[in-house]
């Protein structure tokens, strides 16, 4: 092998390194500062990738000092192709600042389909609960705040828990009064104090202004709709049940550390 090749060879090498490196960079900051879910990795662990990175960054910087202590050795090397190299680079160089927009969109439609994906499947499974579990629903409906129920609703959930398995986590919200005041109540996985002072405070679910709205227009204003929403690494569902003129509402939450296509 002669020393134009050997120098070919080590300036594809390093050129294909860095823009892998660049490649990975991008993606890594644009994942995690705006929270796309696309990638099965598992994002907690930033701080090893970061070291695979800044070595992959002296590995790049290694094979780019070889490159140029070979082109030292390849000085003598006719540039008859020099006007055909520097119209190749330039191209390659478009390509490349053009490719960054096209992996951020890339990335972005990832996400967009995950969430989509996670939506239409925690709604199945609501439907489900809905239709498949009548003996249940009609339990939860009847509502009173006492120990007996809060006891039965957290046994009901860790049923209904089980009938999916895209459903990690199950609670039930009310409409109630809380010294005249409309509250909305959550249940499911509740701690049951030992003694007999239950304190509905305990049990008031806490959402943002939109979300209140939200419950509102259900539990006031009699408006059905479900609603889901992804923030960051939270996936949630409200899916509102009305029988025999009560309302309860299904509440799907999900946190991942990760995101995927088809997760």
């Amino acid at each position: 092998m002669n020393k134009e090749k050997i120098v070919k060879i080590c300036n594809i090498i390093a050129l294909v390194s860095i823009i892998l490196l660049l490649y990975w960079i991008f993606i890594f900051i644009s994942i995690t500062v705006f929270g796309l879910k696309v990638f099965k990795e598992n994002l907690t662990e930033s701080f090893y990738l970061s070291i695979i990175g800044i070595i992959s960054l002296l590995f790049g910087t290694l094979i780019i000092n070889i490159m140029l202590n070979l082109t030292r050795i390849a000085d003598y090397i006719s540039s008859k192709n020099e006007i055909t190299t520097k119209r190749m680079s330039k191209k390659i160089l478009l390509f490349f600042i053009l490719s960054f927009p096209i992996i951020f969109s890339l990335l972005y439609l990832g996400d967009k389909f995950t969430a989509l994906k996670k939506k239409q499947l925690l709604i199945n499974a609501s439907k489900n609960i809905d239709l498949n579990y009548q003996n249940e629903i009609s339990k939860i409906i009847e509502y009173r705040f006492d120990k007996e129920y809060i006891n039965d609703i957290n046994n009901i959930i860790k049923y209904l828990s089980k009938s999916d398995e895209i459903i990690n986590s199950i609670q039930i919200i009310i409409s109630d009064k809380y010294n005249n005041d409309n509250v909305f109540l959550v249940f499911g996985y509740n701690n049951i104090p030992e003694n007999d002072n239950l304190n509905k405070v305990d049990f008031i679910f806490k959402c943002s202004s939109e979300e209140k709205k939200y419950l509102n227009d259900i539990f006031n204003n009699n408006i059905i709709k479900y609603k889901f929403s992804k923030y960051e690494n939270k996936y949630e569902l409200y899916y509102p049940i009305k029988k025999q003129d009560k309302i309860i509402i299904l509440y799907f939450t999900e946190y991942q550390n990760y995101g995927k296509f088809g997760s």
